[in-house]
Parts: structure tokens; sequence; C-alpha cells
């Protein structure tokens, strides 16, 4: 009569509650029949009418929990049972039963007043057949009310409890899964940034100098030499392999700095980061130039961390990102207005977690630093600053 799914032991009960039901239907009629009660004939046929009804409701889909079928029923129920009651004091025991089916399928708000009720008329009608008064006549039906009371509440808890605990299972479970594809996707990034960075570092680098070298060998050359064509091959060799070092740097960048440059990359991830409880603005000063890979990697990492921090530990309203292009060097401010850190020298070492170790590393393998300044109810700073390499105005090292 539900749509909940209860386990095997919930069944069974249900199933004992119908047996104990049709039981004490079968026993008032036989009872009635086998004394020759004067009323024998419509105590049988009320008995088998209600027998029908209730094994209808209980078969029909419609009646379920806190619903106005089953209201209805429970309804038609309660008057045949009064029906009954006035024609043989046996029916009193029914009284136990409907006790769990009101409980069952009323709102407690209704459910206890039920009770209360139906333990009223079966001691009303013991009294009614005159059967000799003593304190089990009120406490029987009683005690078999608070019984049936504590019993549906009790479950209800348990059950209540149950779907807690599973549904909290389900959402571990699914957490679990979810962080495992994070961790592989983390892995598979970082590994990805690391290929890209050893090789715009050795490879790259190594073809840009035996390039600039033979450019060098080829000028310092008489025309006319006869090394000059093969310097002149080795010198379009290393150029074509420089490039296809490139193109595999390029290949293995992350996919956000694959569709624009960085600072494009940096306002979508303020813009996907700002939600209703949170406003993140960006904004770039000084001129941009071309930056090499690893350097834009690691920004827009630092950015990433230092919003994932703001968003699951600042409790911030407004933060901003500001990417600074100077002479020697580039710099990320991630400043928020958020509760700020407890300890704000340990949370500059990089000791308090918070993702700060793996920033500070990130930014020294660049020769960068990172440095934060916090305070409870102040809000973090976060700024990263990386050195352009020798030599460079604007164009990419490699």
């Amino acid at each position: 009569m539900e749509t909940r799914v209860h386990p095997p032991v919930a069944a069974a009960l249900r199933l004992c509650l119908h047996a104990l039901l049709l039981g004490l239907l079968a026993l008032a009629a036989v009872k009635a029949v086998s004394d020759e009660a004067p009323r024998a004939g419509a105590v049988v046929v009320v008995a088998g009418v209600l027998a029908g009804v209730y094994a209808a409701g209980a078969l029909a889909p419609a009646v379920q929990p806190r619903t106005r079928a089953g209201a209805l029923w429970l309804a038609v129920l309660g008057a045949l049972w009064l029906v009954l009651l006035v024609l043989s004091p046996d029916a009193l025991w029914l009284a136990f039963p409907l006790y769990f089916l009101q409980l069952h399928l009323l709102p407690i708000r209704w459910g206890l007043p039920a009770v209360v009720v139906t333990a009223a008329a079966a001691i009303a009608g013991f009294l009614l057949h005159g059967e000799p008064v003593t304190p089990g006549t009120f406490i029987g039906p009683l005690l078999g009310a608070a019984v049936a009371v504590a019993t549906v509440l009790g479950y209800d808890a348990l059950f209540r409890e149950s779907e807690r605990r599973r549904e909290l299972i389900e959402e571990l479970v699914s957490t679990r899964a979810e962080l495992a594809e994070a961790e592989r996707t983390a892995g598979t990034l970082a590994e990805r940034e690391r290929l890209a960075r050893e090789i715009h570092d050795t490879l790259a680098q190594g073809l840009s100098s035996i390039q600039l070298l033979l450019r060098a060998a080829e000028r310092t050359l008489p025309v006319g030499a006869p090394a000059a064509p093969h310097v002149r091959q080795a010198r379009e060799a290393a150029q074509d392999n420089l490039a296809e070092a490139r193109r595999f740097v390029r290949a293995l960048t992350p996919p956000a700095l694959q569709n624009g440059s960085l600072a494009a990359a940096l306002e979508r991830l303020s813009a996907r980061t700002t939600t209703p409880a949170l406003t993140v603005q960006f904004a770039v000063s000084g001129t941009p130039v071309e930056l090499p890979t690893p350097y834009e990697v690691a920004l827009l990492r630092t950015a990433q961390s230092a919003l994932a921090n703001t968003v699951r530990h600042a409790g911030a309203g407004r933060a901003e990102i500001t990417l600074s292009f100077m002479d020697t060097s580039v710099a990320l401010d991630v400043v928020d207005d958020g509760r700020g850190f407890a300890d704000g020298t340990t949370a500059s070492t990089g000791t308090g977690g918070f993702g700060l170790p793996a920033m500070r590393s990130r930014a020294r393998s660049l020769g960068g630093t990172l440095s934060v300044e916090s305070a409870p109810g102040q809000g973090t700073a976060l700024a990263l600053t990386l050195p352009l390499p020798a030599g460079r105005a604007g164009q990419d090292a490699a």
C-alpha cells in the first residue's frame, strides 16, 4: 500500500497485519455462529463485507498513505467496524489492527485523534453489550493504542534514519567517483603540463640555440664554400624541428588556453565562477605581451586554485583578479573580501593547506614568488610574480 521501498521485514509485518485483521473477523463470525447469538447472521454478513472491503483496499494501487483514497477506504472500514461492534462484542479486538492502519494511512496530526476515537469506541462498545466492567476494560484498548503509536512512530523514525543513511552512502559513492575522475583528470593535465614544460625548456630551447649557432656559422663561411649548403640544410632542419616542437607544446597546452590568450582564459574563469553569492571581476594592467606556455599555465592554474579556495573557504561576496604586465615581470593578483585566515603567517608559508604549497612550488619552478596577505575578517590577497625570461621584450624565448 506504500510507494516507498521497504525491507523484507516491513513486508512481513504488513502480511501479519492482514492476517491479524482477517483472522479476528473470522473469529468474530465463527464465535457468533457457535454461540447461536441472536444476530449471528448479521455478524457474518458484516464481517464478510468488511473483509472484502479490506482486501480490495489492500490490493488497490490508489490506496496510499496521506491520500484521499486511503482516507476514504479507512472511513468505510471504520463505519463497518462500528456496525460490527454494535452487533458483536468480539469486534472489540479489531481496534488493534485499525490503530496501525490509521497511523499508517493518515498524517500524524489526524492519525493520533483517530486512534483515540477508536479506543473510545471500543470501550463504549464493550460497555454497550453489558459485559462486566473491570480495569482491563479501559486499560486493554488504551494500552493497545499506546503500543501501536509507539511501534509506528518508532518504525517511521528508524525508516527515516535508514533513508538518510542510504542517501548519504549514495552521495559518498557518487562523490568518491567524482573525486576519482577529478584526480585522473588532474593527473592527465599535470602530465601534459610537465611534458609541455620539458619540451619547451629542453628540446625547443636546444633547437633554437642550434639554429642560432648555425645561422652564425653560415654568415662566417665564405660565399660558395663547400660546407655552406650543408650548414644551410642543418639550419633549416633545426628550424623545422623547432616548429614541430612548438606544435607539440601547443597541443599539450591546457584546454582553457587553446582557444585564446591567457587574458581571455582568465576572463572566462571569472565569468564561470561568478554566482549570486560571489561576484568575480577580471582586469588587465599594462601592455599584454606573449608569454611562454609554462608561464601561462602557472598563472592560469594559480588563479583557478585561488578562486577555488575563495569559493570553498572564504565565504566572500566579491573577488578580483588582476593580470599585470610590467617591464621585467608579470604578476597575478587575486583579492577577496572573505573571512581571511585565522593565522596569516601559517597561510603565507604554505603550511596551512588550501593549495598554497602547490602554488608556491609552481612559482619557484619558474623563478617567481608567491605571497599571501590575510587577516581574520580582512579577506585574502594572493600575488604571484614571475620574472620574464632574459632578453624578452614580448617575444617567446623559444
